[in-house]
């Protein structure tokens, strides 16, 4: 498969916006002193819609059509579902490995972190998160990279609903270096720079992957990248949702995440 320079640079480009995203995580840490509950949990939950509808309707369709005209039929669907699934074992197994403690998308309110910063375990918390979102964001970078390559609509899609999901990862990383070493501008530096591991990744897979990046790799590429969204939606993103506000707040906003996921891909294929 042969890319033009500029769907390069475009996939490249929401790739970069989805990463740099907990940049403003940084910043909402900084600027309020307690955490919208409402608002992040709804935000969430319309993150997950938009990676569950995509993934399920069109990403894993796509890999699909691919695998099955390289495979044939049954051939081609049964390397499409074990490509999906093996795509959540990828990024489960990353996500076992992260202690539980550091673990990046455990839930971090802003108000509780402010009354524990004089605990000294703050900083390697700090270190630790910007470690393991450098780690998720591998293979989210690839995902949106990929996405954007083959259906620039979509890629906007994934690229904002990845982007939406890295804002309590910047909160993360930002507040426990804030409060041990009492510098903004360190804080923000290692939040800001955690989410470059998410291009890097996009780069690397890609260049990696490039001389052998036929229609069955690609397949295999797409089916995967659906497996790993539906695992960071069901793993991560319903529940930091649910522990940020209430119930119904995060399943509405799940409902509309879908709702404008399904309006947006059938307004661009009229």
């Amino acid at each position: 498969m042969e890319f033009t320079m500029e769907q390069l640079i475009f996939a490249f480009g929401l790739t970069l916006f989805a990463g740099l995203s907990t940049g403003i995580g940084s910043a909402l840490a900084f600027y309020t002193k307690q955490t919208n509950h409402r608002f992040l949990s709804g935000a969430l939950g319309f993150s997950a819609g938009v990676m569950i509808y995509v993934s399920m309707i069109e990403i894993f369709d796509k890999a699909k059509q691919s695998l099955v005209a390289y495979y044939g039929g049954p051939k081609g669907y049964v390397v499409t579902t074990v490509a999906f699934f093996a795509g959540m074992f990828v990024i489960g197994l990353i996500d076992k490995l992260v202690p539980e403690g550091e673990n990046p998308h455990e839930i971090h309110d802003v108000g509780e972190m402010t009354a524990e910063k004089k605990a000294k375990s703050l900083l390697r918390m700090g270190l630790f998160s910007a470690l393991a979102i450098g780690i998720h964001n591998f293979p989210e970078g690839l995902a949106t990279f990929v996405g954007a390559l083959q259906d620039p609509t979509m890629g906007v899609s994934i690229a904002v609903a990845i982007a939406i999901h890295n804002i309590p990862e910047g909160i993360a990383v930002s507040v426990p270096i804030y409060y041990a070493t009492g510098s903004r501008k360190k804080a923000f530096k290692l939040s800001f720079l955690s989410g470059l591991s998410e291009p890097i990744g996009a780069l690397v897979g890609f260049f990696l992957l490039k001389s052998i990046f036929n229609d069955a790799m690609f397949g295999m590429i797409f089916a995967a990248v659906a497996g790993i969204m539906v695992y960071i939606s069901l793993d991560e993103l319903l529940p930091t949702a649910e522990k940020y506000g209430e119930h119904h707040i995060a399943i509405y906003g799940l409902i509309a995440g879908m709702m404008v996921m399904a309006m947006s891909l059938i307004l661009f294929s009229v």
